[in-house]
């Protein structure tokens, strides 16, 4: 008896894999990538990634179509990064993105960039702050990883005070 195929991934392990393909590439450029990060406007970046220069991307996964047309927040993240890029599968229908924006496509744990994405860099202020964020969450991170129960009674305690 043959064993079933394999059937296409849903939306949420598709996203999953978009962001891993995305992470290396930052990583293959040197750029220092951290997940969901909580920006001020009250959204959340689904990868910001900081330059070797101090320049900040944020890189918007979309898993596909319905995905892009259902969330028009992205142009919110223009505000708190130098350039912004779509990172998206070969599925994805690219006609759909704005052309003003970079693009990223993933191909299992590889992406590679199909179009740059145009600069425009943040004010110093912007940029000193997002750096702090960045950094508190990043060092957050780590700091739950070499401790989760630790971290996770420290955080418990501050819920409750």
């Amino acid at each position: 008896m043959d064993a079933p195929a394999a059937s296409p991934p849903g939306a949420p392990e598709r996203t999953l894999g978009i962001c891993r393909a995305a992470m290396r590439f930052c990583a293959s450029r040197g750029w220092a990538p951290v997940t969901e990060v909580p920006l001020p406007n009250g959204r959340r970046a689904d990868i910001l990634a900081l330059q070797p220069d101090g320049g900040f991307v944020v890189l918007e996964v979309k898993s596909g179509a319905r995905d892009f047309l259902a969330d028009a927040k992205w142009p919110d993240y223009r505000d708190y990064c130098d350039a912004l890029y779509f990172a998206v599968d070969l599925d994805f229908p690219v006609a759909l993105l704005p052309t003003d924006t970079g693009l990223v496509v993933a191909d299992g744990l590889e992406a590679a960039l199909l179009r740059e994405a145009p600069r425009h860099p943040l004010a110093p202020s912007r940029r000193r702050a997002l750096l702090h964020r960045f950094a508190r969450q990043a060092a957050g991170r780590l700091a739950a990883l070499a401790d989760p129960a630790g971290f996770a009674e420290m955080r418990a305690a501050l819920r409750a005070e």
